[in-house]
């Protein structure tokens, strides 16, 4: 292989979209619904989901992947519950209380 072909290779592509499961039952936790939605990734499954109230929506991806699809989504709505108690509605942003 040339080495003009090896340099092309390093900045091309050919990763696809990560596959996301949604087969998962929403929590519905302190007035809002927690969606797990791990995504399938060649070491496992990345911790990955939804967190709504209304008609707002806060997507949530974290660095952990773990090699089991049901303990992510779990894990997913541990940390989201965490997020919640922290945050609160501040999560999807300002909320103008400027």
């Amino acid at each position: 292989m040339s080495l003009i072909k090896k340099i092309s290779e390093l900045f091309t592509s050919n990763k696809t979209e990560p596959e996301v499961t949604s087969s998962f039952i929403e929590v519905e936790y302190n007035g809002y619904i927690i969606k797990p939605m791990p995504i399938s990734e060649d070491a496992g499954y990345r911790v990955n989901g939804l967190i709504e109230k209304d008609e707002q929506s806060h997507r949530f991806i974290r660095a952990d992947v773990l090699m089991d699809e049901n303990q992510c989504a779990d894990e997913m709505v541990r940390k989201a519950k965490c997020m919640i108690d922290q945050q609160g509605d501040t999560i999807f942003g300002s909320l103008g209380s400027e």
